[in-house]
């Protein structure tokens, strides 16, 4: 068990002018989860191979419990990981490939077997040991690379996109076995996923990433409710947040027909720093209602109904300063209009987001 620290950390690829992971800066708590998270390139699986020391470290530091680990060969630093491809051995049992490495360390046979079939036992794999990786399906095989990980107790596990080979289903249903199997273990964990349902419902910590810069750091409720800025807002969330740069003036925002109210605050906020009369104002499909005509909405015509059984996403656009803006609303299915009507939507006092419009911050 051990905290990681990344200071100031930074990796720049030969030939690049732009830093792939830039100054990062990141604690992370003995025992947490956390998720790394962001759009490919984004530098997600950088910072994890850094840690991993499977990338060079260009500036900057990266501790392990303390330890300065940044030069260090990645057999020197007490990590286990798990990829994307499970890696196996393919002429290898289940037990022999969970116990190679423990092989390579001159384990003694009896804690080997007693390890493997520890692990075996956490992640539902005894009846499979015998056999070899060709014969299990891709839920298995991840279950005993994350097995390998477990044998070897090391203080930190290192995961990148461990499930993205899966289907829906069995991904939904691995994502909450990994997530309970790190509880029981309390082993610190880094995981990188591109999938923001994934961070959410994983994760005591999320840090989001883009252009290699951490963007914000929080548990996901926190980035769910407060994003810092207009990237975390639009990137957290499925579906996306409404998020538009409108006129502003003495009330708020102008959305058409639509006012949406701001304190005297955040109008004087948006106008600093070369806002240029406007803001930036955003809320989620689920924050908002269809309402009336003569309650004062915004009108949206219809492009689109999802249909998920217990609600349903609206999709569809309104004309906003000369503009065709796409809108997507979340109802109650018994509420369900049809593709074409035209639907009148109202934001939820309270539940809006506003940015700065020039520098994307939160206001």
């Amino acid at each position: 068990m051990a905290t990681v620290t990344y200071s100031k950390a930074s990796r720049i690829y030969p030939g690049t002018e732009r830093p792939a992971v830039n100054e990062l800066n990141l604690e992370i708590g003995d025992g947490e989860f956390l998720v790394l998270v962001g759009p490919s390139g984004c530098g997600k699986s950088t910072s994890l191979r850094m840690l991993a020391g499977l990338e060079d470290v260009d500036a900057g530091s990266i501790y392990i419990d303390q330890r300065d680990v940044t030069h260090l060969p990645p057999k020197a630093r007490d990590i286990a990981m798990v990829f994307q491809n499970y890696a196996l051995y393919p002429h290898m049992t289940v037990y022999e490939n969970m116990a190679f490495a423990l092989k390579l360390r001159k384990t003694s046979k009896s804690e080997i077997d007693r390890r493997v079939k520890e692990a075996a036992g956490l992640l539902q794999l005894e009846e499979y040991l015998s056999r070899k990786p060709k014969a299990l399906s891709g839920g298995q095989r991840q279950r005993v690379a994350m097995g390998r990980a477990i044998v070897r107790e090391p203080q930190v596990f290192l995961m990148d996109e461990p499930l993205s080979n899966l289907d829906a289903k069995l991904r939904v249903q691995t994502r909450t076995q990994i997530a309970s199997l790190q509880a029981k273990l309390g082993v610190t964990t880094v995981y990188v996923t591109h999938d923001q349902v994934e961070a959410m419902t994983m994760g005591h910590r999320v840090a989001v990433l883009l252009d290699g810069v951490l963007q914000q750091v929080d548990t996901p409720r926190a980035l769910y409710d407060t994003p810092a800025n207009v990237f975390v807002a639009g990137f957290m969330g499925s579906p996306a947040m409404n998020i538009k740069t409108v006129p502003l003036n003495e009330q708020g925002a102008e959305f058409a027909e639509l006012q949406i109210p701001l304190t005297r605050e955040q109008v004087a906020a948006a106008r600093a720093e070369g806002g240029d009369g406007k803001v930036t104002v955003g809320f989620r499909p689920e924050d908002c209602d269809l309402v009336s005509p003569t309650e004062g909405g915004m009108p949206v015509v219809v492009e689109l109904v999802e249909d998920l059984g217990s609600d349903a996403n609206v999709y569809g656009h309104a004309a906003l300063g000369g503009n065709s803006e796409r809108f997507v609303v979340r109802t109650d299915r018994r509420t369900m209009p049809n593709m074409g009507d035209t639907v009148f939507v109202k934001p939820r006092t309270g539940r809006s987001h506003v940015f700065h419009a020039a520098t994307g911050g939160r206001i």
